[in-house]
């Protein structure tokens, strides 16, 4: 069984620091829920409010249909992975699975068997008795993971519980712990500040700021529609660009970018009475070419956001180059391109290209 997660108005402070400040949030049973943000935001507090290691200084924190705000950690159907393990030296793998179900009194038999069941979910058959210090990160972290889920919680917290892993065999728990989820269907709530770790786990991603929830969504929503500059500056990379309104036009607008290139924005995408605001355009939605016939099969047959730029530096990534433009206006921007030097585009710095962006990709947002 998994449960609902609510938190309503929830707040905590230390002192005089909010570390949490008016959260109000909902977790679909079942849903697999990052909090992401940077050090500092708030998200591990939020963690420790749900599993009852911190007491609210106002607001309700219910699960299942139930207000758990007054109720200790151990009386909470929550279990927790932290992020260093905390396996227990002394112990086997079988022992250190079995230690929950031990401390709730069941019966040697089901003991036996469920520590079975939980090894063979983690892909661990046949490790229960070696010792934890004969392991490696990623087999320790499937052990905390298997006595996590051994007894039976209706909601899991993940505290960065795959930050001390090496880069390849965390992409590799990532997917393995999606899977994990999925099969034995508990809600998760996983803390992170990796913005590629939350976008490949996630069903919704909770951006945190501040000890405030600044956006709720799921990972294409997140990154392609940011509500706010923090979102579009903290998950991927983004051209925040501030600019002017010039002009109300039929079906649109017509802005003016700092440095001095023109716009044109569809229908609804300004915000009425707003003199000034920031455009956002990921650096991959930035097309680039080198002639014109060329940009003709890349550019959206609109040609309102067409312009030509020069290359300043050239960063080359294997299957991506890294460009910073500088536009005949005077704007600069980022793009992202495809390094498709076998089809004769190779890009150099002081090249002049041709430039052009689709307007659905252009984000408004407010300043502030």
């Amino acid at each position: 069984m998994s449960a609902r997660v609510e938190l309503r108005e929830v707040t905590k402070r230390f002192g005089a620091v909010e570390a949490v400040a008016g959260v109000s949030l909902e977790i679909a049973a079942g849903e697999f829920l990052t909090l992401l943000g940077p050090s500092g935001c708030g998200k591990t507090t939020l963690l420790r409010l749900l599993a009852g290691f911190e007491a609210p200084t106002s607001g309700t924190i219910w699960l299942g249909g139930q207000d758990v705000t007054p109720l200790p950690p151990y009386r909470r159907p929550v279990n927790q992975v932290f992020q260093s393990y905390a396996l227990f030296p002394h112990l086997t793998v079988g022992e250190n699975v079995a230690f929950g179900l031990r401390m709730q009194r069941v019966p040697a038999a089901e003991v036996k068997e469920r520590v079975r069941q939980a090894l063979e979910l983690v892909s661990l058959t046949g490790l229960d008795a070696r010792p934890p210090d004969q392991l490696s990160g990623g087999q320790k972290q499937r052990v905390a993971l298997a006595r996590a889920v051994v007894c039976r919680p209706q909601v899991l917290l993940l505290d960065e519980p795959l930050s001390a892993i090496d880069a390849k065999l965390r992409h590799a728990m990532q997917l393995e712990l999606k899977r994990l989820q999925r099969q034995i269907g508990i809600t998760f709530v996983f803390v992170t500040h990796d913005q590629e770790e939350a976008l490949t786990m996630s069903d919704r991603i909770a951006l945190v700021n501040r000890g405030r929830i600044e956006q709720v969504g799921s990972p294409p929503e997140i990154y392609n529609r940011p509500a706010t500059a923090f979102a579009a500056d903290f998950i991927g990379q983004a051209n925040l660009l501030p600019a002017r309104l010039v002009a109300g036009e039929a079906g649109g607008a017509r802005v003016r970018l700092e440095g001095g290139l023109e716009l044109r924005l569809p229908a609804g995408a300004w915000p009425e009475g707003v003199a000034e605001a920031l455009v956002s355009i990921r650096p991959e939605k930035v097309h680039v070419a080198k002639s014109k016939s060329r940009a003709r099969s890349k550019f959206p047959e609109d040609q309102t956001n067409t312009f030509e730029a020069r290359i300043e530096e050239e960063v080359f990534k294997g299957a991506t180059d890294h460009l910073r433009l500088a536009t005949t206006a005077g704007t600069r921007l980022a793009a992202v391109v495809a390094n498709e030097s076998a089809l004769g585009e190779v890009f150099h710095e002081g090249d002049r290209v041709f430039c052009g962006l689709h307007a659905d990709d252009l984000v408004v947002l407010r300043l502030g």
